[in-house]
């Protein structure tokens, strides 16, 4: 599902993901237009601090994505273990606890927060020569499948 550059929209939609398809794990992924041949695993999501207009020219109220939220949500996959456990030939892979403060951080706090935790972002580079769709699309298969694991290690 796409999600749009809009904070409320984002939100909406990712309320109505955790409310109608109560998802084991949903994993987020954002551009990092300034990343080259870059994937970058996000820990947390970070409540305020959210000033930039989005794409109709809002930000959210006080500058958070819930008023009565904790200031961090932590994901429940442990994306340091992740990192230091994986590889994609061609492509580098680093360790996040900062997805910024826009659309990417706002809508991976909102589902960890409605997911109690079970929430997961990648940062992915635009797609190039060297980064093709196709290439990009079976490292998150690898990735999401260490997630799984972990998922899976968490339920015995």
């Amino acid at each position: 599902m796409q999600l749009p550059v809009v904070y409320q929209k984002a939100k909406e939609q990712v309320f109505t993901i955790w409310k109608t398809l109560h998802p084991l794990l949903t994993v987020h992924v954002g551009l990092a237009s300034s990343a080259k041949a870059i994937i970058i695993l996000e820990q947390c999501g970070k409540n305020k601090g959210y000033q930039e207009m989005d794409a109709c020219g809002f930000h959210p109220e006080g500058g958070c994505c819930m008023l009565d939220g904790p200031e961090k949500i932590e994901s429940t996959i442990n994306m340091k273990t992740l990192w230091k456990n994986i590889a994609v030939e061609g492509i580098d892979i680093i360790f996040s606890r900062d997805a910024g403060r826009y659309i990417c951080d706002y809508t991976y706090y909102t589902s960890l927060y409605y997911g109690n935790g079970r929430a997961a972002f990648i940062h992915v580079p635009p797609l190039s020569e060297s980064v093709t769709a196709d290439f990009l699309g079976k490292a998150l298969q690898t990735i999401i499948l260490e997630m799984l694991k972990q998922c899976g290690e968490e339920r015995e």
